[in-house]
C-alpha cells in the first residue's frame, strides 16, 4: 500500500488522504483483500461491476479471444467488435442504426456530442444539459457536466453548453411541492432554452435518463416529456446511459422503461457494458443519424476503439445478463431494497429520502433535519459523521458509498438476497450509532 501511495496520483481524492487497501481478487459480490478480508461491494467499485467480480464467462471469454486475437486497430474488421455491435443494436431497438466504440463513459459522451453536432448540421451547435448532473471528466465533460466539484476549473460557454434547471423533486429550483409537477417544469425549462436560443442553433439535448451520482432521479413523466420536447423542435435527444445501463435501472437501459416514447436518437455507455471486466464505451445512434453520416467524413477516432479483447468481454457480458435472468432479476431485488430502505426511514429520522428503487440503484439523502429539509453539509462536502459511517462498515466488511449527503447504493446485479438483506442490518445499526440525535 505505502508503494502506490507515494507512486500513483488516485482520481477523486486528496493524495494526501488516500489510504485504500489493496484488493487482490473477487466473486460474485465479494472484493479480497490483501489482508485476507473478504468485503461485500455494495457499490459496484462506482456502479460498473455490475456482473460481479471475475464473472467466469467472462474471464474465459478474454481468455479465448487473447488466444486468436488480441489487438487490431477499426480500419480492420473484428469479429467480436461486429458481433457486439450488432447485440446492442438489437437489445435497444436501434434497427438500422449504428455503434461507435470508444474507451469509457466520457469518450463516449464527448464523441455522442460530435456525431450530433455533424448529423445536425450544426458544427457548433449548442448542447443543453442540466445542474447536478455528471457526465466525465475531460474538459469537454465537465463542460457538459453540472458539477459543483468541477464548476470552477472549467468554461462552459466555449464549448457551447447551456445548462438548465434538474428535475430535482426533493428540492425543487421551480419550488413545486409535487414530483409530476417539477418534472414538467424541468421539461419546460428544457424547451424554453430550446426556444429561446432559436432550435436552429441547438444540436442536442444530453441527459442521464435515471442513475447518477448526483443523486437525483427524475419522475417518471420527466423523461418521456424531454423526448416530445425534443422531437418537436427537431432537436437529438442523447441518453447518457453510462451509469443506469445493463439492468442497473430494471431495464436493458433505463430509457426503455417509457417504450417508444423515451427512445433517444443517441446514448452512451460504457461501465457495464463489459461488467468493468475491460475498459470500453459506446456511442449507439439511430438508423437516421447513421444515414446521414453514412457518406460524410468522419473526423473523430480513438488507437483503441472497439478492441477486440474489450468487444469480447462485452460479448461475454451481454450473454450472461441474458442467461442468468439479471435484467429481471435486479428490478425484483431492486424492488424489495427500495421497500426495506423506506423501513429504515421510518426508523431514523437522519433520512430526509430515498429515491431510486426501478432496478439496483437506491439513493438515501440525509438530512439535519426531515421537516425543513436541512442538509447536514452543504452539497457537495460529505459530512464527517457520514464519512465515519462508512469507515464503521468497512471494518464490518462491507463497502458503502457515499457523495455529500447522499448514500448510493448500487451492488452487483449477482448479489445474493441474503447478503444484501445483511448489509442493509448492518445499515440500519450504523445509522441509529452515527445519527442519534437527529430528531
Amino acid at each position: 500500500m505505502a508503494n502506490e501511495r507515494d507512486s500513483v496520483l488516485h482520481s477523486w481524492c486528496m493524495q494526501s488522504t488516500w489510504q485504500a487497501p489493496t484488493v487482490v481478487g473477487g466473486s460474485g459480490a465479494y472484493l479480497e483483500l490483501e489482508d485476507g478480508r473478504r468485503i461485500l461491494d455494495m457499490s459496484s467499485l462506482a456502479e460498473c461491476s455490475n456482473l460481479g467480480h471475475q464473472h467466469p464467462a467472462v474471464v474465459e471469454a478474454i481468455r479465448r479471444q487473447a488466444q486468436q486475437l488480441c489487438f487490431v486497430t477499426s480500419a480492420w474488421g473484428a469479429q467480436p467488435r461486429a458481433e457486439l455491435a450488432e447485440t446492442l443494436l438489437e437489445k435497444a431497438g436501434f434497427d438500422g442504426g449504428r455503434v461507435f466504440f470508444t474507451l469509457a463513459g466520457a469518450d463516449a459522451n464527448e464523441n455522442a456530442v460530435k456525431f450530433a453536432r455533424q448529423a445536425s448540421g450544426k458544427p457548433r451547435g449548442h448542447i443543453v444539459t442540466r445542474d447536478r448532473s455528471y457526465h466525465g471528466a475531460s474538459y469537454a465533460c465537465m463542460a457538459l457536466s453540472g458539477d459543483a466539484r468541477t464548476r470552477s476549473q472549467v468554461d462552459p460557454e466555449p464549448f457551447g453548453v447551456l445548462h438548465v434547471p434538474p428535475p430535482d423533486t426533493y428540492r425543487c429550483p421551480f419550488g413545486s411541492e409535487d414530483a409530476q409537477a417539477c418534472g414538467e417544469h424541468a421539461v419546460a425549462a428544457v424547451a424554453e432554452t430550446i426556444d429561446q436560443h432559436g432550435a436552429a442553433t441547438i444540436a442536442a439535448v444530453l441527459m442521464e435518463p435515471n442513475a447518477g451520482t448526483n443523486g437525483i432521479v427524475a419522475p417518471d413523466n420527466y423523461w418521456p416529456g424531454l423526448r416530445e420536447a425534443t422531437r418537436a423542435r427537431d432537436v437529438y435527444l442523447i441518453a447518457d446511459e453510462v451509469m443506469s445501463g445493463f439492468g442497473r435501472c430494471g431495464e436493458w437501459f433505463a430509457w426503455q422503461r417509457h417504450g417508444a416514447a423515451g427512445k433517444p436518437d443517441l446514448m452512451t455507455l460504457a461501465k457495464g457494458l463489459t461488467g468493468a471486466h475491460l475498459p470500453l464505451g459506446a456511442v449507439v445512434m439511430s438508423a437516421q443519424i447513421a444515414a446521414r453520416l453514412q457518406h460524410q467524413m468522419l473526423y473523430t477516432g480513438l488507437t483503441y476503439c472497439g478492441h477486440p479483447l474489450s468487444c469480447a468481454a462485452g460479448l461475454a457480458a451481454l450473454r450472461a445478463y441474458q442467461d442468468e435472468g439479471l435484467i429481471a432479476r435486479s428490478r425484483i431485488l431492486g424492488g424489495w431494497m427500495r421497500a426495506e430502505l423506506h423501513s429504515l426511514q421510518s426508523r431514523h429520522a437522519v433520512i430526509g429520502d430515498v429515491r431510486g428503487g426501478h432496478g439496483l440503484f437506491a439513493v438515501v439523502e440525509l438530512v439535519a433535519d426531515r421537516v425543513t429539509r436541512e442538509p447536514l453539509a452543504p452539497w457537495p462536502r460529505t459530512p464527517p459523521a457520514l464519512n465515519a459511517l462508512v469507515d464503521a462498515a468497512m471494518a464490518e466488511g462491507v463497502s458503502f458509498a457515499c457523495r455529500g449527503n447522499l448514500l448510493l447504493l448500487a451492488p452487483p446485479l449477482v448479489i445474493e438476497s441474503h447478503a444484501l438483506a445483511d448489509a442493509l442490518t448492518l445499515l440500519d445499526r450504523l445509522l441509529a450509532r452515527f445519527f442519534p440525535a437527529v430528531a
